[in-house]
């Protein structure tokens, strides 16, 4: 049996050969891996998500406005006033946008597991400090979807925030139907087509509590929101959603001037 100092030194050897002979390159800038790592990302690239800022947005959803027209004297936007956010609070790290839409993306479809780790990071620094939660619930996937992907993305990033933050992971609920990608729809739309998809998996995992849905994406809220409904309708007392990253609307409405005299909608 070799010493365990000359074992050490011999991986560390052969790992550097292997580096060498195979080199890697970053599946987003495309440079050269410096180091040998399982994540197949730069160090530079994965600092180059920047967490959201928004002078106005909604104090409960938290979705960024331009100004202050779609927001009430409470400063509450027109979704949440409706009634139809039935999640209590919401929290995000970053725009979905530039490189963190990328890594979400090369996480997601890409299938690289290991990313759940820095992404992680971002989500735990995303983690409102001044709450207090119970239980983590994952954003479930229908079956059907799991066996295309391959694992459940919201399951490995709230596994990451269990560890780090000491709260049990409890899978509550259940997708019950199948829907289809929500890209492209319409608010309404999007409504109706999560629309009972979710049912109550382990009443029992979070009645009277505080949850924290975990999600990879937070757009209009509607999935948030059904999912949301079926925890409530399960005893949780209150929901808050927390998401890696959030379609920010600011993007493509730069230049957006509403008229005169119309009503705001968030």
């Amino acid at each position: 049996m070799l010493p365990a100092g000359l074992e050490r030194r011999l991986i560390t050897g052969a790992s550097r050969l292997l580096f060498h002979l195979f080199p890697e390159e970053c599946r987003l800038c495309g440079n050269p891996l410096r180091e040998l790592s399982r994540i197949p990302v730069c160090r530079d690239c994965l600092r180059l998500p920047a967490p959201l800022e928004a002078e106005y947005f909604c104090l409960r959803c938290r979705t960024p406005f331009l100004n202050r027209f779609p927001l009430d004297e409470e400063g509450v936007c027109a979704l949440c006033r409706s009634g139809a956010q039935a999640f209590d609070a919401a929290y995000s790290f970053g725009a979905y946008d530039g490189p963190l839409r990328d890594l979400i993306h090369l996480y997601k479809y890409g299938r690289i597991r290991t990313l759940a780790k820095p992404l992680g990071d971002y989500l735990v620094s995303a983690f409102p400090l001044d709450q207090r939660f119970d239980v983590i619930v994952p954003m479930p996937l229908h079956w059907r979807r799991l066996w295309q992907r391959g694992f459940n993305q919201a399951a490995l990033l709230a596994r990451e925030l269990s560890r780090r933050r000491g709260l049990p992971v409890v899978q509550a609920v259940k997708r019950k139907r199948f829907t289809a990608p929500q890209a492209g729809l319409t608010h309404a739309a999007r409504r109706r087509n999560v629309s009972a998809a979710f049912v109550p998996r382990r009443q029992d995992a979070v009645q009277g509590k505080r949850v924290l849905l975990v999600d990879d994406v937070l757009t209009t809220g509607a999935t948030a929101s059904a999912c949301a409904r079926a925890l409530k309708r399960a005893g949780a007392r209150y929901v808050a959603v927390l998401a890696l990253a959030r379609a920010d609307r600011r993007l493509n409405a730069a230049h957006y001037q509403p008229p005169l005299g119309s009503s705001g909608e968030a």
